[in-house]
């Protein structure tokens, strides 16, 4: 597949639930779509993995540190001049702020009623419109990244069906495109 031209800037909170996050960040390493984030984005996901209990602070901050390590280009710097500019709920003024910066065409955020009205060229989608979109430039490259998932999944054990599971509740349009597809591939 060829590395997807478009950049994305991925919320915090699509980086908070575990098996979304790792479905995101699997698409980006798979070159579905390049990744972005910002310092205040990071700090939001460790933030909150933290004072819900998810994880500890140690492991939310082991976790932000492995993927900064993995995706060091996706960090956005020198965004916060724009921050004043941008019209969009003004908590998340700073996330628009580094999609400009970034030349962004997409948010990728759980929080859409947040991102109105954005600068021209730059669309906010929930998860599962993003993750349909990904799913629709290559199923079968998306299936077998999904699959692979599921296999690195060991404590505990994982299988596809029950990865899809996971993902339905965050996804939901998503797993329907993907049992479509396999059911199309696969016959009656």
């Amino acid at each position: 597949m060829v590395p997807a031209p478009f950049i994305v800037v991925v919320d915090a909170n699509v980086l908070f639930p575990l098996t979304l996050r790792d479905t995101v960040l699997r698409a980006a390493a798979a070159d579905f779509y390049q990744l972005r984030w910002s310092k205040e984005i990071l700090d939001e996901m460790e933030r909150n993995l933290v004072s819900t209990m998810t994880m500890s602070a140690d492991k939310a901050a082991r976790l932000r540190a492995q993927m900064e390590k993995y995706f060091p280009e996706a960090m956005v710097t020198g965004y916060e001049l724009l921050i004043a500019g941008m019209r969009n709920d003004t908590k998340d003024r700073h996330v628009v702020a580094a999609a400009v910066k970034a030349g962004a065409q997409v948010v990728t955020t759980v929080n859409l009623k947040d991102f109105t009205p954005l600068p021209d060229g730059i669309e906010a989608q929930s998860p599962d419109e993003f993750l349909c979109n990904l799913f629709d430039l290559d199923p079968q490259s998306f299936i077998d990244m999904l699959r692979a998932q599921a296999a690195d999944l060991h404590k505990p054990p994982v299988t596809f069906e029950e990865l899809l599971e996971r993902l339905f509740r965050a996804v939901p349009d998503l797993v329907g495109a993907v049992r479509e597809h396999l059911a199309t591939v696969s016959g009656p």
